[in-house]
């Protein structure tokens, strides 16, 4: 099984070190990189009744590995209520042309107490260190942001962290922070008087000049779980914001309506001369299309629209399916998307942008699986529930929710924790004292097709200062939702 060791380690330094500055030139030519070898995985004890860190599990993904799918290291963090959500990297291939860059650092928002962990990758990719903490007191003195959550790096080698309001939980104070390459704050990346009205994520497209952020909810909200009042109320955003790049100033504020509330998850296509992308509307759960037209203003139209389903025994008569993540294939042929609360994947052909195929799905989790309490009534008065598979002998707990992709686009990881108060609220202990667990689905990439590997689980329901939630996940060497051409 030493073979099989070195095999891995040799892939691992291929994924992180092989190229002139991080990442790859091109979306195609990192299709063509290594396979991945390992996973970080945000994991989360806050809000589970655990008073312990939350830290940061490495897992192993290589199939011909003693340790596959198997949590090998786990990095805690200093303080206990973090909330660990997402994640990203101190450089990626938007500085590839920059052989002074490494990607050696992962870093990690804390979206309830504010801090912000870089963490060394690079050292020891099998057990990563704690490399700086930037305090959440520094933070709001010199920029008075708050609640960050989205981290891309920049060609310039700066970081940029979409920050979800100010330390009181207004969304009135979300904006956009700026940190130098050694994690130094800096200030705000947006203009004075160019915040948006609700912050989430954001995605820039250099050659078009212009970045697109979406927007989630007021902190002062959200935090305690969802109350469908709060949207009538006003504290949860249906809005893109359209910024010039890099100027920071907002040019324009494309309104969803009601068929684009909660707009999360933002995507561009990643080849760089494309002026067009995606937003996925949790609540109404649509995919909507964003797209630059002929006066180089900016529009958009629903392309995917998922059916909410007539349902019993539940807090709702109809349950959407609430899509609160994405993510598009680095050739930009397909995209694929979650229903939290339906409990399916779905895979998408967007050779066309604007009339999306659908081409795979599959049930992995959600509220409407057989042996739960809710059912979904079919148009013909008939109750029925999905079938999901057991994977190693384990029943599917919660509902499908992070994604990530391999760089050839042949497999799908999947974890199923949104959120510490939302995963509570919506799944209860099944979720938030049994844990969390980490899929891999196999992915048709020739006719289209998903099916679920019956020979990887990653189960956080036993780790060992017990159950945790798995959120984000990142490869060694860049992926398709942390890596911007330009």
């Amino acid at each position: 099984m030493a073979g099989a060791a070195e095999v891995v380690r040799a892939a691992e330094a291929r994924a992180c070190c092989a190229h002139t500055g991080p990442g790859y030139a091109s979306p195609l030519e990192a299709m063509a990189g290594p396979r991945e070898a390992l996973i970080y995985v945000t994991c989360v004890y806050n809000g589970t009744g655990i008073e312990k860190p939350d830290y940061l599990a490495t897992v192993d993904v290589h199939p011909n590995s003693p340790s596959y799918s198997k949590v090998i290291h786990r990095l805690p963090m200093p303080y206990v209520g973090d909330e660990l959500h997402h994640s990203g990297w101190n450089s990626c291939s938007s500085c590839h042309g920059d052989p002074s860059t490494v990607r050696q650092f992962l870093v990690l928002p804390s979206l309830l107490s504010g801090r912000i962990y870089a963490v060394n990758t690079g050292k020891s990719p099998r057990a990563p260190s704690l490399h700086k903490v930037v305090e959440p007191e520094d933070i709001v003195q010199k920029t008075e942001l708050a609640y960050p959550h989205t981290s891309h790096c920049l060609a310039s080698g700066e970081i940029m962290i979409s920050c979800l309001g100010d330390k009181e939980g207004n969304a009135k104070g979300s904006g956009f922070l700026l940190l130098d390459s050694d994690f130094n704050v800096k200030g705000r990346w947006e203009k004075p008087g160019h915040a948006p009205i609700f912050g989430y994520d954001f995605w820039y497209q250099p050659r078009h000049k212009t970045m697109i952020s979406s927007s989630w909810g007021a902190p002062l909200a959200f935090s305690k779980g969802f109350n469908l009042q709060h949207v009538s109320d006003g504290l949860y955003g249906r809005h893109l914001n359209v910024y010039s790049w890099p100027d920071g100033e907002i040019k324009q504020t494309l309104d969803l309506g009601s068929s684009g509330l909660l707009p999360l998850e933002t995507r561009f296509l990643h080849d760089p001369s494309k002026d067009t992308g995606f937003v996925g509307c949790a609540l109404s759960s649509n995919m909507v299309r964003f797209f630059k037209t002929s006066d180089g203003s900016w529009n958009h139209e629903v392309v995917i629209s998922v059916t909410p389903l007539k349902v019993q025994n539940w807090i709702l008569p109809e349950m959407p399916g609430l899509i609160t993540d994405f993510l598009i294939s680095l050739d930009d042929r397909y995209l694929y998307f979650v229903n939290w609360l339906h409990g399916d994947i779905r895979q998408y052909n967007i050779e066309n942008p604007a009339k999306p195929v659908l081409a795979g799905q599959v049930w992995v989790g959600g509220l409407l699986q057989k042996g739960s309490d809710v059912v979904y009534v079919s148009e013909d008065g008939k109750e029925s529930q999905f079938d999901v598979p057991e994977i190693k002998g384990n029943r599917l707990r919660g509902g499908p929710q992070m994604i990530q992709l391999s760089l050839d686009g042949k497999r799908l990881y999947v974890t199923n924790s949104l959120f510490s108060a939302w995963d509570n609220q919506f799944y209860g202990p099944d979720l938030t004292k049994k844990g969390s667990h980490m899929l891999q689905i196999d992915v048709n990439t020739e006719q289209g097709g998903l099916t679920v590997n019956p020979n990887f689980f990653v189960d956080f329901g036993v780790e060992p200062e017990g159950p945790a939630l798995a959120h984000e996940m990142r490869y060694p060497g860049g992926d398709c939702t942390s890596d911007i051409w330009i």
